[in-house]
């Protein structure tokens, strides 16, 4: 069994587009910082070789803008815990740099997130998402 737990949280208000875009952005993020996410490459019976999959099952949940603040302002209370997000000033920005730029002049408070990705310990991710309904 699995001792870490991965898990995707998309804002509930999101556009499925945007929902989705997010949920591709958090997943490259997150396999950036975690090497052992990802498995080996594998092959099929001809030997064609296939890229390696991420190695944890992702359960993507909902949230709505609210309950995405209260559980990044958790998440980052767990030193255990790394916390990926996708902000609305990130979605809207043509440039990193703009994104950027723009960030570091938005309160905390007025950050809208539009997803967050969790990594850590499984009880504690447990912890921190178990009441979220899955995302449909």
């Amino acid at each position: 069994m699995l001792t870490n737990k991965i898990v995707v949280i998309l804002a509930a208000e999101a556009p499925i587009g945007v929902a989705l875009n997010t949920a591709a952005l958090l997943g490259v993020g997150l396999g950036r910082h975690h090497d052992d996410t990802v498995g080996p490459e594998t092959a099929d019976a001809a030997g064609t070789p296939h890229t390696g999959m991420c190695a944890y099952p992702i359960p993507v949940l909902r949230a709505s803008a609210e309950q995405l603040h209260q559980l990044r302002a958790q998440a980052a209370a767990r030193p255990d815990v790394t916390i990926h997000d996708m902000t609305q000033v990130a979605q809207q920005a043509r440039t990193y740099d703009q994104m950027s730029t723009t960030l570091a002049g938005t309160k905390p408070e007025d950050i809208e997130y539009l997803g967050l990705a969790l990594y850590g310990p499984r009880q504690t991710v447990d912890s921190l998402t178990g009441a979220l309904a899955l995302y449909r």
